[in-house]
């Protein structure tokens, strides 16, 4: 096999610069063709994998899958110019299946494929050995693998033994109670093999390339390469070389059997930052690396470009440090491209960078030469035709994604369980907490009302606002009953923290659907029964109140959490401003206050310097969080024995924040319990009961929320809708509205 890098791209990296003046300049270095081997690629829009937008399935028989196939030919028709759907195991999870024994799959793919190639776009099978000790066990594959009898019976439908194998033993990313074992050399070769098998099916088929998943992000191929989890002392053990062998073999063996020509791209994590077992590094901290560093990396880069990879679709990390390749809002935008665009010096393949990416940087970065393509995953999911938007001029009409995790990945763990996420979510990856229909067509789709009527809806937050723009849609009349002077409810103090500008940027595309869409809207109206719209349906969407701690003595000096986001110095920067300490109060209806997006502007909160926050879920780590970040001492106090100990947030956004205050020496107090708020300090229980008192400036108290929906006694056609009905989180509001207002 020739490893004669010349043919693969050109050496110049300079961008011609498209001349279509009907584009921003910054982005056209976006649309300019480049080519990965002979593959020539219409523009540098790369729709990077998403667990989920499987074309043969995920968690099931191998099947070609329509729900699949739909996303990414929305995708493709959106403007993306390389599009690779979900990572497609060789050895299917679910019932021991091997990728390349159901021939009529690929036959159904050939048959899509023209549909597919009429968009311009091209396509890229990614294709995974699985993910050896990442795999993500539940409580009930827990109960299965202690149970000896159980583990047996069970092996034709999930093997765990074989699902977690890793390149030698280790500890399970999400379980203490279900280890890996050390991979075969018969197995791994079966693997290598498969590997060739599926791309030559998948080149016949007429699919453009297949992308090697992954030496990268902790899956399995990189177990082997990472000397913190590879301990072997065979010929996949030891030496750079050895560690790397399991990659090589496999582009090796696909280039055997599809050709030079045949593309094959390499997800690749430029470097770990990890720590060790479930230790990752956070941006800026100093640590030793365990994994890949980036002189070991710009080894293994030109080796692997010269073993045969035509590509390289970089970002950072593993599972043990997963908010590298999945970043939360808590990561900076671009946070993998100093490093991705240092990796492009060492190789003569092109270079894709994924995370975050901001377009106008992405297309810097390209024009310079220090990227080839720019890759974006989960703006897919919330707005599929979101590059056609951009490139239009028409931003304001995208629906971002907000890097919540909370419908595509919300795998969550924390203290005593392993991965805490329900059944329906693990089968059905890539959907959408701000997009209901992405990924659920069959149930959400806008279907025309046969008799419009007019349908009120009390309360103007984002649950009111999507049932509203889902009942226009389709053809009734909703009027919104507000009663501030301002929509947004609760989520402008959600909003309100200054790494939330992707919130705030929701809030403005919910406001402007209602402008667009000509929605009623009747401000300053507080309905105090339903019984006064008649016989007319109403949906409720009155949000909650906060939980007072009544209990504990003093409780009334405490500040709840949404006063501090909405009223303290710097909770305005929704608008880009920041009111100074001692300012006069701002009138609620002057133009500065609409453009601050707040529904009430308190007088500012003196926070002293020693924060004390009340309840270490989600939304108490964010507030600690931003007191951090403004240069506060927060103080967390936790009844519970770990920090966000709650379903639906994802393991990467969680572990962020935990790690954060760790790095921080953010004082945290776990299974303790707040019985008294006095000048000065509060007093405390720890678990023992010994009573203590811990010093502090302010106490915020982040207690939770309790629904607050109006009656609907003696009134038919009332639904109720977001946390008035539960308590949950937007992905719960948003879906919930959307299905009210689907059944009127």
């Amino acid at each position: 096999m020739s490893t004669d890098t010349s043919v693969k791209v050109s050496t110049d990296t300079s961008v011609k610069l498209n001349t279509d003046t009907s584009v921003k300049k910054e982005y056209q270095a976006l649309l300019t063709p480049w080519k990965i081997g002979n593959c020539e690629i219409k523009n540098r829009f790369v729709v990077t994998s998403m667990g989920g937008t499987d074309l043969f399935g995920w968690m099931e028989e191998n099947h070609f899958d329509k729900a699949g196939a739909k996303f990414i030919l929305e995708a493709a028709k959106g403007g993306a110019g390389l599009v690779l759907p979900g990572c497609q195991p060789v050895y299917n999870p679910m019932f021991g299946q091997w990728l390349h024994k159901n021939k009529k799959m690929y036959k159904d793919l050939a048959k899509w494929m023209p549909k597919f190639h009429e968009t311009g776009a091209k396509l890229f099978v990614q294709l995974t050995a699985g993910f050896g000790r990442s795999f993500t066990i539940s409580k009930a594959m827990e109960e299965l693998y202690s149970n000896e009898l159980l583990r047996e019976l069970s092996k034709p439908v999930m093997d765990l033994d074989k699902i977690t194998a890793s390149a030698s033993p280790a500890a399970n990313r999400w379980s203490d109670k279900v280890p890996s074992r050390a991979m075969t050399v018969e197995e791994i070769q079966e693997f290598v093999h498969s590997f060739a098998e599926c791309a030559r099916l998948l080149k016949e088929a007429g699919v453009d390339g297949v992308e090697i998943h992954a030496v990268h992000e902790g899956y399995l191929l990189d177990q082997f390469t990472l000397k913190y989890v590879n301990h072997r002392t065979d010929q996949y053990g030891g030496s750079f070389e050895n560690r790397y062998r399991f990659p090589v073999e496999i582009v090796q063996a696909i280039k055997n059997a599809c050709g030079d020509d045949f593309p094959v791209s390499l997800r690749y994590s430029v470097v770990s930052k990890t720590k060790g077992m479930r230790r990752g590094a956070l941006p800026g901290e100093e640590f030793e690396e365990a994994g890949r560093d980036m002189e070991e990396s710009e080894r293994a880069a030109k080796y692997l470009q010269d073993a045969g990879y035509d590509m390289l679709n970089c970002d950072n990390g593993t599972y043990d440090a997963w908010y590298w390749a999945h970043p939360p809002i808590y990561m900076p935008e671009n946070c993998n491209l100093e490093y991705v665009e240092h990796i492009r010096k060492c190789v003569d393949i092109p270079v894709v960078c994924a995370g975050r990416m901001d377009p106008v940087t992405a297309a810097e970065a390209i024009e310079r030469g220090g990227i080839d393509g720019a890759g974006f995953a989960r703006q897919f999911l919330a707005d599929p035709q979101w590059v056609k938007k951009l490139l239009e001029g028409k931003e304001d009409e995208i629906r971002p994604c907000i890097l919540c995790h909370n419908g595509c990945f919300n795998m969550a763990h924390y203290k005593g369980v392993p991965n805490d996420q329900d059944l329906s979510d693990s089968l059905h990856l890539a959907r959408c907490a701000v997009n209901a229909e992405m990924m659920q067509w069959d149930k959400h789709f806008i279907k025309k009302a046969k008799t419009p009527q007019p349908v009120a809806i009390v309360g103007g937050g984002i649950g009111g606002m999507e049932a509203a723009r889902v009942l226009a849609l389709r053809g009734h009349k909703p009027v919104i009953y507000e009663r501030t002077d301002m929509l947004g409810g609760a989520f402008i103090a959600a909003a309100s923290e200054s790494y939330k500008g992707k919130l705030r940027d929701l809030l403005a595309w919910y406001r402007k659907q209602m402008e667009e869409l000509d929605i009623e809207i009747q401000y300053d109206y507080e309905v105090r029964t339903v019984r006064e719209f008649g016989d007319q349906p109403v949906i409720v969407a009155t949000g909650a109140v906060p939980r007072v701690l009544k209990a504990v003595k003093g409780h009334e000096k405490m500040i709840e959490a949404c006063d501090y986001l909405l009223g303290e110095p710097g909770s305005f920067r929704a608008a880009g401003m920041v009111i100074a300490p001692g300012a006069a109060k701002v009138d609620p209806k002057s133009d500065l206050a609409k453009k601050a997006s707040i529904t009430s502007l308190l007088p500012p909160a003196q926070l002293g310097e020693t924060v004390a926050v009340i309840g270490g879920g989600l939304t108490g780590c964010e507030i600690a969080y931003e007191l951090h970040l403004q240069g506060k001492k927060p103080v967390i106090i936790e009844m519970m024995d770990d920090l966000v100990k709650q379903k639906g947030v994802c393991l990467a956004n969680s572990s962020y924040l935990r790690e954060y205050f760790a790095w921080k020496k953010v004082p945290v107090y776990l299974e303790t319990r707040l019985t008294e708020v006095k000048d000065g300090a509060v007093v405390c229980l720890d678990k023992e009961g010994k009573e203590f008192e811990i010093p502090c400036d302010s106490v915020i108290s982040c207690a939770g929320y309790l629904p607050a929906p109006l009656s609907s006694a003696g009134k038919k056609n009332v639904q109720f809708v977001g946390d008035c009905r539960k308590v949950g989180n937007l992905r719960s509001v948003i879906w919930g509205a959307y299905e009210a207002a689907m059944k009127i």
